[in-house]
């Protein structure tokens, strides 16, 4: 539901593979950064994904980098986690898919994944100093377009609640077959850009931690050629400064 999908492997990868990636990845950036996101398109601390054997040469590898974001399902969060904070010479943060708090989307979702479940791991996350940031979706499946909002509030709410610093939203894309199968039986509706813009709008409002709204491939989401680019340069403004700016008013959709 997130494009991450076309990136995954049906095998495990050979010890040292990811390490090279990492080294391919650094040597391409500009300048040393401080922070690094190390998002492999499944979970960190699944072992048919990470071999262990390699979080030693990770760690060597972000050396000197002070703050390092990993992936993971709830489920796979235990001694891993610990194993790998303890390597790194750097804060470690922790981003899990909470996707929906909505009691029947949740389970339709196939995630494998309960509140308890979520809230269990981010508990077991604070208490060993690990940071935890949380995935939301924007209208997920199952769910009517008219309450894509007011569910994505509730759920980036219940994920402060169990002690996240971060909320990610993250507008559900079509694009795996699935999606689109389930949007022409009318289950399913992408969110317009205006929807993203007051989800994230309602939780800056709120000031409870920091809010990001994912804007990768956004235009997807846009509706009208003549305000998309101010609409995702306030977007972007809203992710990097954490207020909300006043609000772009279109003549050509009429939408505020």
């Amino acid at each position: 539901m997130c494009d991450l999908w076309k990136h995954t492997l049906t095998h495990s990868v050979p010890l040292g593979a990811i390490p090279r990636q990492i080294d391919y990845a650094l040597s391409r950036l500009p300048t040393n950064p401080e922070q690094v996101k190390l998002y492999n398109s499944g979970s960190f601390f699944d072992r048919a994904a990470i071999p262990v054997a390699d979080y030693s040469a990770i760690a060597r590898r972000l050396s000197g980098i002070a703050h390092v974001v990993v992936e993971s399902h709830p489920r796979l969060i235990g001694e891993s986690a610990l194993r790998f904070r303890d390597l790194l010479g750097a804060s470690l943060e922790v981003a899990m898919g909470l996707e929906t708090v909505h009691p029947d989307v949740l389970p339709r979702l196939n995630k494998n994944l309960s509140l308890g479940d979520f809230a269990k791991a981010a508990s077991y996350l604070r208490h060993h100093g690990i940071a935890v940031r949380a995935f939301v979706l924007l209208n997920p499946p199952f769910l009517p377009e008219d309450e894509g909002l007011e569910w994505a509030v509730k759920s980036a709410e219940f994920a402060f609640g169990s002690g996240a610093a971060v909320v990610c939203l993250i507008p559900t894309r079509v694009g795996n077959g699935a999606l689109d199968r389930l949007r022409e039986a009318g289950e399913f509706a992408p969110p317009r850009l205006p929807m993203i813009e007051r989800a994230i709008e309602a939780l800056l409002e709120r000031r409870q931690s920091r809010i990001f709204a994912d804007t990768w491939d956004l235009e997807q989401f846009s509706t009208c050629a003549a305000c998309y680019d101010q609409r995702r340069l306030r977007l972007q403004e809203m992710n990097q400064r954490q207020s909300v700016p006043s609000r772009i008013h279109c003549r050509n959709c009429g939408v505020p």
